[in-house]
């Protein structure tokens, strides 16, 4: 079978991102496979697995919105910022209120500078950050700014709290409670997350861990297209396929006003995707930057 998709796995707590797409690339075998966007162990929730040719979409879906629900204990602190660390006692939280905490939360939403967590994949002269936290080095992270739209407070039954965060790609959602309980004076430390969605792969059209075998990917996988919904699309005729898998560039012809550098999806006249191709509006043309082999 020519497996070619975008598959959205709901993951358990205690398994790895790695444990799932080894599981999803068992069945799948010989096509290609990847993840977009690592979730910890303690994590739950969509894991979106890109297979075959789709692989090639992986970046564009990690540029899509996170969605998560996110629970906090206020009052401890641990050195991996979640209770499978080091954990220690913070300040007094009995004298916070709802909406000190409401208020709290309003600097956490919009462009926001963020320290990655000591337990993290990010790289630190080449190595990730997570591998040197283990062996008890301690290393300077640099701030980044991240993209939070929207946080709610979902619930707060003191001492913990319960957030619905939306956010953009690299966000950490434990650096946010941790940072969140400094500004507090007492400490936070994540508890749970679930990952509700990965733009538009939810939990609801997520397949159980448990039950990933060879029909339920088989009915689950969506078209590669769905990882890049959120592009225009141009129709290729015939001629304009063939063009395109020869590596020459095509005309701008009856496409939206765009800005040069835009993203379009090239499609056939059923809406397979067969690639993307980038807007040279100086040129007057469209270049394609991923193209799919015939199928």
């Amino acid at each position: 079978m020519d497996w070619c998709g975008v598959l959205a796995v709901n993951k358990p707590a205690g398994s790895t991102s790695r444990q799932i797409v080894d599981k999803v690339a068992r069945i799948v075998h010989p096509a290609k496979t990847g993840h977009a966007g690592t979730l910890d162990p303690l994590a739950t929730g969509v894991l979106v697995v890109a297979v075959g040719s789709a692989t090639r979409l992986i970046s564009h879906i990690q540029q899509g919105r996170k969605q998560y629900l996110a629970e906090f204990r206020l009052g401890q602190r641990s050195d991996t910022d979640d209770v499978e660390g080091r954990i220690e006692e913070g300040g007094d939280w009995t004298g916070i209120t709802e909406s000190a905490l409401t208020e709290a939360l309003k600097a956490y939403v919009g462009d926001v500078s963020q320290v990655p967590p000591q337990f993290s994949a990010v790289h630190v002269n080449g190595q990730r950050a997570y591998a040197l936290a283990r062996r008890g080095e301690t290393v300077e992270l640099q701030a980044r700014t991240v993209q939070v739209h929207s946080i709610q407070l979902t619930r707060f039954a003191p001492p913990l709290l319960e957030l619905q965060i939306e956010c953009g790609s690299g966000t950490y959602i434990r650096s946010i409670g941790r940072d969140l309980g400094e500004d507090l004076g007492c400490g936070a430390l994540m508890t749970s997350l679930r990952r509700n969605a990965v733009g538009p792969f939810t939990l609801e059209k997520s397949v159980p861990f448990d039950e990933l075998n060879h029909d339920r990917v088989h009915a689950a996988i969506q078209p590669a297209l769905e990882a890049v919904a959120n592009l225009p699309r141009r129709t290729m005729t015939p001629e304009e396929i063939v063009a395109i898998r020869q590596g020459r560039a095509l005309s701008l012809g009856n496409i939206p006003a765009l800005e040069s550098g835009a993203e379009i999806a090239l499609v056939d006249g059923t809406d397979l995707l067969l690639g993307i191709a980038r807007l040279e509006s100086e040129r007057h043309r469209l270049q394609p930057v991923i193209v799919f082999p015939a199928r």
